[in-house]
């Protein structure tokens, strides 16, 4: 197991007139290499969640463990493992602060004592990462780029780290179709070439239907369901119980089946139905 949370609770402002419980006895495991889709309702715990997995937020009750090892406030090993647990929150160019792309993207392995050449590659690696031009922008004012570049941006700062996952709250949020388009494929490429855990946070079902393989559906602060994404996305009924609809594809392929057409469940995007439309047009043409 890398990241894993047994019977954790985690209260907000315990014992004041403001307590707020986020997360209600939580058990979840993610393995190594995973790439896995949370969703849920606003406000169910996803964030609250999500920032237990690199040790931002402790427990109120329960255990956390990453990497086994297990993890609280006196762990002697918090600054390793938060730079293991990449964790890139929803508008991450907010958070953007030095005056040159470079400085930005240097700014985690500078600190950490990296210089010279090293450094130097370590930039260039982590920008060419997310489909950035290292020379073109290395000197460019990160505040004078377009929306998606600075997401990118953003995330090449974790990267340069080397961090062995990412945690990504809303990663594609507000961006148009083509910033959505490549921080999509980046984060694929991440994951397939260089074995990246993923974990996406997304009120965008379609774009987790091309990067995630498992779904985790929070409900005011407990797991709904987790599965395969097929299975979770095929219980249509059940999702929507949950608030959820599932992807476009998804959907399609359901009324499909309704209409009596010969369409597998767990059909998640619109190449995989064209797929089997094609198919079966071709076998009512050899018949």
């Amino acid at each position: 197991m890398f990241i894993s949370l047994e019977n954790v609770t985690y209260i907000y402002l315990p014992h004041t007139p403001f307590e707020l419980t986020a997360l209600k006895n939580i058990s979840l495991t993610i393995e190594r290499g995973e790439s896995v889709g949370i969703i849920g309702r606003t406000g169910c715990g996803k964030s609250t969640l999500i920032q237990h997995f690199n040790a931002l937020l402790f427990p109120t009750v329960g255990k956390v463990w990453i990497d086994g090892e297990e993890i609280n406030k006196k762990s002697p090993h918090l600054r390793e493992i938060r730079r293991k647990i990449g964790l890139v929150f929803q508008y991450p160019e907010h958070q953007i602060f030095e005056e040159t792309v470079y400085a930005e993207v240097a700014f985690g392995p500078r600190n950490n004592g990296m210089t010279g050449s090293e450094l130097e590659e370590t930039v260039r690696w982590s920008l060419e990462s997310v489909g950035l031009d290292y020379h073109f922008l290395k000197d460019k004012n990160p505040f004078e780029l377009s929306g998606g570049q600075m997401r990118r941006i953003a995330i090449a700062s974790i990267l340069s780290m080397r961090p062995e996952a990412l945690v990504l709250d809303e990663p594609t949020a507000g961006l148009d179709p083509e910033g959505k388009r490549m921080i999509l494929q980046k984060l694929k490429y991440l994951r397939e070439e260089r074995g990246t855990t993923l974990i996406l946070v997304s009120h965008n079902i379609d774009d987790l239907a091309h990067l995630s393989e498992r779904i985790v559906v929070m409900d005011r602060g407990t797991i709904g369901m987790d599965g395969p994404i097929r299975d979770v996305f095929s219980q249509i009924e059940q999702l929507e119980k949950y608030g959820i609809k599932p992807p476009t594809t998804a959907r399609i392929a359901e009324l499909l089946m309704k209409k009596g057409y010969d369409i597998p469940r767990g059909v998640l995007t619109p190449e995989e139905l064209s797929s089997e439309i094609k198919q079966k047009i071709l076998m009512r043409s050899h018949q």
